[in-house]
């Protein structure tokens, strides 16, 4: 049974909507989206990057391959899957470990996608490396982060078990022909599995770098499928009742009115959803100035805390909803505010809503006018990034930085015109600053916090009741992600979408560094230059954006940062 989806919306939202439905089965445009043509979107190469139409028939056709990969490790007693990767080959294999789990007598599922070293060494702390499987996954095989992770986990595993073993525990997930391929023939991999050129990270779920992982935990990778194949007949349908073209309208239309803050809200048990959906969403539909801006994890407010610039999806699980939510979303769609809400009865069905939201977006995309299968803004930040660890290998040192200003706990940094729009003027303090930029949010803008800190329980809840803060302050929409992960996810929409956004990034002193082997640079040089690249392409982008800097104590930092935001809203 197909996952239930209905909606309420105003009604010149529901007269467009309605309206577009009708011209995309008058122009057959779905028979047309799975015939990859091109001049469905911009005439570019989208037709490149549709082979995810597909990916559920060829996993179909691997699923004894990946069972009888898995069972051999569970037959070596593994303990421990560590899967090291970012976005695309991350964010979907960290939901279904998170949502359904590993069976009983399988491997736990870690995921490793920062470069903060109390992360790094919080993730090998949680797992027995003598008794680890890791996966290396990366499309391209030459992104820095799962080759440095590689670098360090292979050197810790190899210390207890040598070399070959060491290799044998080893798997790599990468499309063809790729340096990674090169380095697992190296260093003697167990597997090398291939992923299709023709499917981008954001939507590789339903291919190997999904299936794989889910496979090695023990997860019924034919179960799941069969469940993501029932939503893709579903989405063949060239009429008004597909459910992606549905939800994909909905986006597309609500995004053209103004209403392009898509608010996630979903029930406990299967709200890790959220962070696949924002890079999907954001990474496919943010750049030329146009896209939706995926808003996850912000806590659900009284109707008035809402402006005219939302549209609020409830993913709901029908054997577990969250009371709470329930009452806000009815309150909202009292107040007439558009809400969409799906149902999802069992965990495996979060695979409908995998290709679900796969069509829902490559629609939305199509209506909004953009090709939603690049990400022509990410690369300049692994540009900026890249020039900054060569000038470190180079000289030992990262380039020196002067603050604006330094209170001995808090540094206060920005570039020359952000610096100038503020004016706050000579001996302003942190608070004045945090205040100017902070006064600069207006309706229909949004507030993005950029943390480049450990994804620490104690880290999210500081800067969660940041973001609410600000949001009660100014009735925007408010934003949390930790660097590097928002990079491959969220930070193409930052730069390339709409220019909406107000972006404070947070950044800090490591209290123990760790080297990569082979490398001048450390794990801590990185995300510092990755932290600098990011700011730096925001500012060339004309964003407005103010990074402040805390100690090696972080959770005193951040306690201080959060009672001069408080000061600066009063």
């Amino acid at each position: 049974m197909l996952n239930a989806q209905d909606w309420q919306l105003p009604t010149s939202l529901a007269a467009a909507v309605q309206e577009e439905l009708e011209r995309w089965v008058t122009d057959e445009k779905i028979a047309r989206l799975w015939a990859r043509d091109a001049s469905l979107w911009t005439g570019g190469d989208e037709a490149r990057w549709l082979g995810w139409l597909g990916a559920i028939e060829h996993q179909r056709g691997q699923i004894d391959a990946h069972t009888a990969l898995a069972a051999a490790f569970r037959d070596e007693q593994v303990t421990d899957l560590l899967l090291l990767g970012m976005g695309g080959s991350s964010l979907g294999p960290e939901v279904i470990g998170r949502v359904l789990g590993a069976s009983v007598g399988w491997p736990r599922l870690h995921v490793l996608d920062s470069t903060d070293p109390s992360q790094v060494r919080s993730v090998e702390a949680r797992v027995d490396l003598a008794m680890s499987t890791v996966i290396v996954a990366s499309k391209s095989g030459t992104t820095l982060e799962p080759n440095i992770f590689h670098r360090y986990f292979f050197g810790r595993i190899q210390e207890r078990l040598g070399a070959h073993r060491a290799g044998r525990r080893f798997v790599a997930i990468t499309d063809p022909g790729s340096q990674l391929e090169d380095v697992a023939r190296r260093d003697g991999f167990r597997a090398t599995i291939h992923g299709d050129p023709s499917i981008g990270g954001r939507y590789s779920v339903l291919s190997p770098f999904g299936i794989v992982p889910a496979a090695l935990i023990g997860v019924d990778v034919a179960e799941l499928l069969k469940r993501a194949g029932a939503m893709a007949d579903a989405c063949r349908n060239g009429g008004t009742t597909n459910p992606g073209l549905r939800l994909g309208v909905v986006l597309g239309i609500a995004a053209l009115q103004g209403r392009d803050k898509l608010t996630i809200v979903a029930s406990p048990t299967v709200a890790p959803l959220g962070a696949w959906l924002e890079q999907l969403i954001a990474e496919s539909t943010g750049k030329n100035g146009r896209g939706i801006i995926p808003v996850d994890l912000e806590q659900l407010g009284s109707p008035d805390e809402y402006g005219d610039d939302r549209v609020f999806v409830y993913v709901r699980f029908r054997p577990a909803p969250d009371s709470q939510q329930d009452q806000r979303i009815d309150a909202l769609m009292q107040r007439g505010q558009p809400v969409v809400r799906i149902d999802i009865a069992e965990p495996y069905d979060l695979a409908q809503e995998f290709f679900r939201w796969e069509v829902a977006t490559a629609v939305a995309g199509a209506v909004v006018g953009i090709n939603p299968f690049d990400q022509p803004d990410v690369e300049a930040s692994k540009v900026e990034t890249r020039a900054l660890t060569d000038a470190f290998d180079a000289t030992g040192k990262l380039p020196a930085e002067r603050p604006l200003c330094d209170d001995g706990l808090l540094q206060v940094f920005t570039d020359g015109a952000n610096a100038s729009a503020l004016a706050v003027g000579q001996g302003g303090g942190v608070r004045d600053w945090l205040r100017a930029h902070l006064s600069q949010l207006r309706p229909d803008d949004y507030f993005a916090l950029l943390a480049y800190l450990q994804m620490s329980d104690g880290n999210i809840d500081e800067l969660q009741a940041i973001r609410h803060a600000v949001r009660q302050r100014f009735r925007v929409a408010t934003c949390l992600g930790f660097g590097p992960r928002f990079l491959h996810s969220t930070g193409q929409a930052y730069k390339g979408g709409p220019n909406s956004g107000v972006f404070l990034q947070v950044t800090c002193d490591e209290a123990g560094d760790l080297p990569v082997p082979g490398r001048r640079y450390t794990f801590g040089v990185v995300k510092a230059a990755q932290a600098r690249g990011d700011f730096d392409v925001l500012a060339a982008r004309g964003r407005r954006a103010l990074r402040v800097h805390l100690p090696a104590d972080v959770p005193r930092g951040l306690r201080a940062l959060g009672e001069m935001i408080r000061a600066a809203l009063e």
